[in-house]
């Protein structure tokens, strides 16, 4: 089923419940499709006036933050041992390709890896255990730690909300026809940025 439809069949409670969850579970170090249900949420948000944007964004900022600070703790404990082991089990997302690139980014970034890899998905699995591996100060990286949740978290889902409202007025105007090409637009320009942000990222942790 798909995870917009199926959304549609919880509690709104039970929707801000999954989202901060699942967002957690993914900012601590678990391969999860947060940004999926995060954006799925917004939209059905956006058709539907039982689930409050404010409480959906505040919701998806706290799972962030709380799981980016618990896996940050988990990696300052368990070490390079964690890396490996992680590697073992998820080879796909923990590879040491993956993990060498994330590392360089770290140490040429700092505190800005923190905060600029919440949108990148790979860098938003790695950042807390890697920077709890790396011993980054603690308060450095709470600091890109809000700051990076709550834009995140918080932008996406009022960008999506806002898009959902617009493409419903668009679609008592228009054709679903027009629907579907502005969302195929909006697709394609996101996968071409999302293209080109990959790879920079290798070019820019080889400087």
């Amino acid at each position: 089923m798909h995870v917009q439809e199926w959304l549609e069949t919880v509690p709104a409670v039970a929707v801000y419940a999954l989202v901060g969850l699942v967002i957690g579970l993914e900012s601590l170090g678990i391969p999860l499709p947060g940004e999926i249900i995060l954006v799925s949420s917004a939209l059905l948000a956006s058709q539907h006036g039982e689930i409050d944007p404010v409480v959906l964004g505040a919701s998806a900022t706290a799972g962030a933050i709380i799981g980016d600070s618990i896996g940050y703790a988990i990696g300052r404990k368990g070490g390079r041992p964690l890396l490996a082991w992680l590697g073992d089990k998820f080879p796909k997302h923990f590879s040491e390709g993956h993990i060498a690139t994330a590392e360089r980014s770290f140490e040429k970034w700092g505190m800005w890896a923190v905060f600029f890899g919440r949108f990148v998905a790979l860098l938003r699995i790695f950042a807390g255990p890697l920077a709890g591996v790396l011993r980054m100060p603690y308060w450095k990286f709470l600091i890109a730690n809000i700051l990076g949740g709550i834009l995140w978290a918080g932008g996406t889902t009022a960008v999506i909300y806002y898009v959902g409202i617009v493409a419903e007025s668009w679609l008592k105007r228009f054709s679903w026809l027009g629907l579907v090409a502005a969302v195929l637009v909006g697709l394609t320009s996101m996968l071409v940025l999302k293209r080109k942000a990959k790879k920079a990222q290798p070019v820019a942790a080889a400087e």
